[in-house]
């Protein structure tokens, strides 16, 4: 029966569930429906079918929207693609519903909108932009684990005039229950990843309010002026509040992003937007290779045989006869 009903959407939507393990309703229409009803729609059938599985956490005020993770059928129709047993996944039913009891929820959810609202910003601008790479945490712990585990890693790519930009970063979300201290410390951790590496990679710290991001800058100003090659290691820093509600989509791509050091002083704004972050630091490399892996896919293959490869942050097209049944 799923055979003939999963579309190319579907199967992707499968895939970033197993990926980044839970996304809610909204993040499931940003990342690749154009309204909340066509969403609602599509992620019904899929619960139906038990492809994917659903919950809704407590919440004290109002009531929190629908959290999805990746149902039984759906770990079989990703396993059968790759021509896996479902055991291979690594997935268990009750471990893919257990995170609606995890302390670290609201976390993921929040490196999840992160990541999903770049998503529909290039979904609904004229910009030629593009999320080109999203690695969940634990994919970045199997590859970085031994020095440093960021919350996620990503690219983004932009077209202007002719002219192509790519920036690629890890992202370090902060929810504000961390101590400054122990934030500025995991600086430490991407020193050694860029000293074994050889390659500068942004880390971008995402602050609930200015007020955390101003402390968070002066501790992490007084590690980073401690190691040995601070410019391996760029930093910039933004805050939730500093995007406008009131935008259709809000969205990290804005001009929010405050580098820690730059080398550029000719700027009327000391924040930048995303795609034009890169400037900030003139003398950093532009990233290498597609952005599937991490520089050697062969060997990370190799490492992992029964891990599925990162699916694309980009959705791909409604079929032509859901875009007749007005579904796209």
């Amino acid at each position: 029966m799923l055979a003939s009903r999963l579309t190319a959407r579907d199967k992707w939507l499968l895939a970033l569930l197993h990926e980044h393990r839970v996304l809610t309703s909204f993040q499931i229409q940003d990342a690749a429906f154009p309204s909340g009803r066509s969403a609602r729609q599509r992620v019904l059938d899929l619960y139906l079918w038990r492809a994917i599985s659903r919950f809704r956490p407590f919440q004290q005020l109002g009531s929190a929207p629908m959290h999805y993770v990746l149902g039984p059928a759906g770990a079989a129709v990703l396993a059968a693609e790759h021509g896996l047993e479902v055991k291979e996944l690594g997935y268990r039913h009750d471990r893919a519903m257990a995170i609606a009891h995890n302390q670290r929820l609201a976390h993921t959810v929040g490196v999840n909108d992160f990541f999903t609202s770049l998503i529909a910003h290039t979904r609904h601008t004229k910009a030629d932009e593009a999320v080109t790479a999203w690695w969940s945490e634990s994919r970045c712990a199997r590859h970085f684990g031994d020095l440093v585990i960021p919350d996620g890693y990503g690219r983004w790519r932009t077209h202007h005039h002719g002219t192509t930009k790519e920036v690629e970063w890890f992202l370090e979300f902060d929810t504000g229950t961390e101590s400054l201290t122990k934030v500025g410390r995991k600086l430490a951790g991407y020193a050694r990843l860029a000293e074994s590496t050889g390659i500068a990679t942004p880390v971008l710290m995402w602050l609930p309010t200015t007020r955390r991001e101003a402390g968070a800058r002066t501790a992490l100003a007084r590690v980073h002026a401690g190691l040995d090659a601070p410019r391996t290691v760029p930093v910039a820093t933004a805050a939730a509040d500093l995007l406008d509600p009131a935008a259709p989509h809000p969205s990290p791509a804005e001009a929010v992003w405050l580098p820690l050091t730059s080398a550029r002083t000719d700027r009327a704004d000391p924040r930048y937007s995303l795609a034009d972050l890169a400037d900030a630091w003139p003398g950093l490399k532009p990233p290498a290779g597609p952005g599937t892996e991490d520089g050697d896919g062969e060997a990370a293959a190799a490492a992992s045989p029964y891990r599925l490869p990162p699916p694309s942050p980009i959705p791909p097209r409604a079929t032509p006869n859901r875009i007749a049944r007005g579904e796209n």
